[in-house]
């Protein structure tokens, strides 16, 4: 995960420096089928269509979940951080051109580690690299981090849809 985790001095193919792709929540929005209260990432600070990508997402005592999961003691439900991790890596995955329009499916979740818990006020740096992939079927490598300590890290299946 190092490649995605240090993307600030990337250069291009020809060797120059290249800019950072940040997308902010209205750009996601228009690769991302998802909406409130599921649209989950607040930002992508930066991505490659098809190979990674490294988003934001911030954590709000607003959000519905907290209202049961625990009312005295609010905690994210770790379900809701692999979507957010899902949905990172569906940004690079669907901005490539046969993928725009499409709908990206979460077809499994292997080696999930939650190490800590994730609460309102937190920052969640979520990160996904395209790991496998073979037509609209593979793996995604994730990992999310709070203050530079990780929370959680899985590998994601994933498939597109056909239609």
């Amino acid at each position: 995960m190092s490649e995605i985790q240090n993307t600030e001095n990337r250069q291009n193919e020809q060797g120059a420096e290249r800019c950072p792709r940040t997308l902010t929540a209205p750009e996601i929005a228009k690769i991302l089928p998802h909406r409130y209260p599921f649209a989950l990432v607040d930002r992508i600070e930066d991505y490659e269509p098809g190979e990674w990508a490294r988003g934001r997402m911030c954590v709000s005592m607003q959000a519905p979940w907290f209202q049961g999961h625990f009312p005295e003691h609010p905690v994210l439900p770790g379900v809701l951080l692999l979507e957010a991790l899902a949905q990172t890596g569906a940004v690079a995955l669907l901005d490539l051109p046969e993928y725009k329009g499409k709908i990206p499916l979460f077809g499994g979740v292997q080696k999930a580690r939650f190490r800590r818990q994730v609460v309102p006020g937190d920052v969640v740096e979520l990160s996904c690299e395209i790991a496998e992939r073979k037509g609209p079927v593979g793996i995604g490598k994730a990992v999310a981090s709070v203050d530079g300590k990780k929370v959680c890290d899985a590998q994601l299946l994933f498939a597109v849809s056909a239609d």
